[in-house]
């Protein structure tokens, strides 16, 4: 795959921010509250995906009116919200903000593509938003991962073709986005899933020289 590098494109939840464990936190309060039974495997399933494709692996089956269903994703937003109080620029993962800034000084466009409703929040308490010139969340397309929509449009809104940026993931529904969408592929993390072009432990293992070596290999 030829990729003629102009743009980085990052998801946000285990990528560019720490928060997968306070969004596990609030579907077990959640779980807890109901009395459903909530595994590890379900929270797996539900990375990278938008929150009622989420609900929808949490009930497991179990019916709720349309209505209930939005109350119950309202009280998880909320005490992901109350954990997210306490949230700082700390909390940015392993050389993201690092790469973010290489590619900045090197004249590298950068977009964020989130399913979160919350991206914009969480950038904002990681003091991270300057950074982005596009910022796409769970709000900005009407399919959101697997489906490439989110990926397509933040590379639109920065001027680039899916041939000239590179996607980083943690996620096997963020991944599968960015290759329906045409986009070379990192995969962060040990729950990304297969498929990617390039796999690393954390975004510390990547620097813009690496990048562009996996890229001409």
């Amino acid at each position: 795959m030829n990729v003629d590098l102009r743009a980085l494109i990052f998801d946000m939840d285990g990528v560019i921010a720490d928060t997968l464990e306070l969004h596990h936190r609030a579907w077990k309060q959640l779980a807890h509250e109901e009395g459903i039974t909530f595994t590890a495997e379900q929270y797996r399933q539900m990375q990278g995906l938008a929150r009622r494709q989420s609900l929808d692996i949490f009930l497991n089956g179990y019916a709720l009116s349309e209505e209930q269903a939005q109350a119950w994703m309202a009280r998880k937003n909320n005490y992901f919200l109350h954990l997210l109080n306490s949230f700082t620029p700390a909390d940015c993962k392993p050389g993201a903000q690092a790469l973010v800034n290489e590619a900045r000084k090197a004249g590298l466009r950068i977009g964020l593509g989130s399913s979160s409703q919350n991206a914009h929040r969480v950038l904002e308490l990681l003091e991270l938003t300057p950074a982005f010139e596009v910022i796409a969340d769970g709000n900005t397309v009407h399919k959101n991962k697997p489906a490439p929509d989110i990926f397509l449009w933040v590379a639109g809104q920065l001027g680039v073709q899916p041939s000239q940026a590179v996607v980083f993931e943690d996620s096997e529904a963020g991944l599968q986005a960015a290759l329906a969408g045409g986009f070379w592929t990192v995969g962060v993390g040990d729950e990304h899933g297969g498929g990617a072009h390039w796999v690393v432990k954390s975004l510390t293992e990547v620097t813009l020289d690496e990048l562009r070596k996996r890229l001409a290999g």
